[in-house]
């Protein structure tokens, strides 16, 4: 995706057709709506829940895109990829799913909820150092040792593409929406998510959410320029990674603005999730509401669709007491 602007039409088509090759491999989540979030802000919100998706994120639509986009040749040899969390799952499952072999690059820190996640899907571990130079020396030393394919977790047009259907399916089923509210972490989501909806509403206002503790998506549109994160220190930790260059350049063209929120919102969103809608959704899928909680975005008198990306959640270190 090196020029993703070059035909809006190819764009999408491109994304119907990761949708059609991975529609046997993914549920096609639903949408829930609450009457108290309603008459809270004065809008019509719709929760797209990808906090219910298989592996438990929407992760699994880019990493099954990729993985059955391979030739026989490029699935023989397996593939690769470096994650501390949702991908690393995501990739595991769709290799699963393909019969081919997964290697995982984690950081020794990594969830252990993940790694068990990793595991049971049939992801060969290879753990490295907690940083990103030690994550992408190891995955380019794995790939040259056996030939595998890497996938990066949002730096790939395959992955963007697949990501992107997740808009595919909420404009299906609410096709009058005037916003969209993304979590924004390394922006493959947002830019998947952003190039179906602005090809197929053009009117359609895209706005990324993003912790004040990791606030680089944010920095770096107002800069014109990727500003990588330096020591994110959020709860959301699965918005602590950089942008890359292809999401980046589709961020710069497509999304309207990017908001920050507290890490106490994105506590608070949890716990009504969970309270009120009854869905467990891990920190960073929370954020999208905490924007609506902490007022960065006006929303009275409007359809707004908010994504719930992801509901892998530690019950061991939830950040709120239940009882």
């Amino acid at each position: 995706m090196s020029d993703p602007f070059s035909s809006t039409a190819s764009t999408l088509d491109d994304i119907r057709r990761a949708h059609e090759r991975i529609r046997p491999h993914v549920h096609r989540t639903p949408i829930f709506t609450s009457r108290t979030l309603n008459e809270r802000f004065g809008a019509e919100l719709f929760f797209k829940c990808e906090n219910l998706q298989r592996a438990g994120s929407f992760k699994i639509r880019g990493a099954a895109n990729a993985v059955f986009s391979l030739s026989p040749e490029e699935a023989r040899r397996g593939v690769v990829t470096h994650s501390s969390g949702n991908h690393a799952q995501a990739v595991a499952l769709a290799a699963r799913l393909r019969g081919i072999r997964a290697i995982v690059v984690m950081p020794e820190n990594a969830p252990a909820v993940k790694v068990a996640a990793v595991r049971a899907y049939g992801g060969e571990i290879v753990f490295c150092f907690p940083t990103l130079a030690s994550r992408e020396e190891t995955a380019q030393r794995v790939v040259e040792e056996t030939g595998a394919t890497l996938i990066h977790s949002y730096n790939d047009e395959r992955v963007i593409q697949g990501q992107g259907t997740v808009a595919l399916e909420l404009l299906e089923d609410v096709p009058d929406l005037d916003l969209l509210l993304v979590p924004v972490g390394g922006g493959g989501l947002i830019s998947g998510m952003a190039l179906a909806s602005k090809a197929l509403r053009p009117s359609v206002t895209v706005i990324g959410c993003e912790p004040e503790q990791a606030d680089d998506a944010f920095r770096s549109l107002r800069e014109g320029r990727i500003i990588p994160v330096e020591h994110p220190n959020t709860i959301a930790d699965g918005l602590r990674t950089s942008l890359g260059e292809k999401t980046f350049a589709v961020i710069r063209s497509l999304v309207d603005q990017i908001v920050l929120v507290s890490e106490e919102a994105i506590v608070q969103a949890m716990r009504f999730l969970f309270e009120r809608l009854k869905l467990v959704v891990e920190p960073s899928g929370a954020v999208p509401l905490a924007a609506l909680l902490e007022e960065q975005v006006d929303v009275r008198g409007r359809r707004v669709g908010l994504v719930l990306s992801g509901g892998n959640v530690d019950l061991e270190k939830l950040p709120f007491r239940t009882g």
